[in-house]
């Protein structure tokens, strides 16, 4: 810090009556201090036009208080809300965020240069999968790097946070079973995509490890429009398919759209159609889909202590599995007996 930052800080100090060192932990986020000393400090920082010095104290602590996040797909309203709420929970805990954008299979090599300009605490990619290129730069700078909903084939190097993936995929399937469907199918994402892998695996499985055929198959690459494609496919085969999970929301929505407008079916009666995710859209009436709900706020949560604890020297990578539920409506057929939907 230079001497002049310093001599305002003094002026701080005394103007709100306390010491330096109080001066400097109302403005270091996550720092010990009382709340009203903390506003007698900001007020009077305010008056004189004090502001601390960030990167000459990123400097010293060797932090900066900024986290990156890599932007992939935000159609999907799941990634939407999921950064909503990831840059309003690091904003509480004092955390600054710096997005850029990437593509779903990562980020570009002029990318990755920009973001290692910055003094990182720690890499967030949401919605995006982690490139060799990005994996090796960030381990050469000692940037963690943190998969949200996804994961990646080096676990021993990145964090991750996902929801149940195969355990969802399974209780879709099961349901779907119990239902009484014979021609389900499965729409796939991206075939690079850990999330859709694991869905499918999970889906699947269901069916081998009972000994049912094994279910159809399309690609939906996590669009709308390529939903859309997949689902005019599937429906206007000999033998179309009596049930659809998709990989996401966002493809589900979309193939209830294609099943009812350009098919006429009747959505939960001639077909079943279900998704991932849980996103707004799929309670509206329109739509009553039914899906295996991810808890997004419980995602972010183990997100920010991810990153604290990187933040604070904790080397080993962390991995989280958050459970979700199943939630049932009209989308799907009702289960023999009179199980309601939600």
């Amino acid at each position: 810090m230079d001497e002049s930052s310093v001599m305002r800080a003094r002026d701080v100090a005394r103007k709100a009556g306390v010491s330096a060192s109080a001066v400097s932990r109302a403005f270091t986020p996550g720092a010990s201090i009382a709340p009203e000393t903390r506003r007698r400090i900001i007020e009077a920082a305010e008056e004189i036009g004090y502001k601390p010095d960030l990167i000459a104290r990123s400097l010293t602590s060797g932090r900066s208080n900024i986290v990156g996040i890599g932007v992939g797909n935000l159609e999907n309203p799941f990634f939407a809300d999921s950064l909503n709420q990831l840059s309003a929970a690091f904003a509480t805990a004092g955390l600054r965020v710096l997005l850029f954008p990437a593509t779903a299979r990562g980020a570009s090599e002029a990318q990755v240069h920009e973001v290692l300009q910055y003094r990182l605490d720690a890499l967030v990619l949401l919605s995006t999968n982690l490139s060799s290129s990005l994996a090796n730069q960030c381990r050469n700078a000692q940037i963690p790097v943190i998969m949200y909903n996804r994961t990646t084939a080096d676990p021993g190097r990145v964090s991750s946070v996902t929801g149940n993936n195969r355990g969802g995929a399974r209780a879709i399937a099961a349901h779907l079973v119990a239902a009484g469907h014979q021609r389900p199918c499965f729409m796939a994402g991206h075939d690079d995509a850990s999330t859709s892998a694991a869905r499918e695996e999970g889906f699947t499985g269901f069916f081998r490890d009972r000994g049912l055929p094994a279910p159809m198959r399309e690609a939906g690459h996590f669009t709308r429009e390529g939903a859309a494609a997949a689902t005019r496919r599937l429906l206007t085969l000999p033998e179309p398919p009596d049930a659809i999970f998709c990989a996401n929301d966002h493809m589900a929505l979309a193939a209830i759209d294609v099943a009812r407008a350009e098919f006429g079916l009747d959505v939960g009666r001639d077909i079943s159609i279900a998704g991932f995710d849980d996103v707004p859209m799929a309670s509206w009436p329109s739509f009553a889909l039914t899906t295996y709900a991810q808890p997004t706020a419980e995602m972010v949560e183990e997100t920010l202590a991810i990153a604290r604890a990187l933040g604070e020297g904790v080397t080993e990578p962390v991995h989280k599995v958050i459970e979700g539920r199943l939630v049932l409506r009209g989308s799907t057929r009702r289960l023999p007996g009179g199980a309601k939907h939600d």
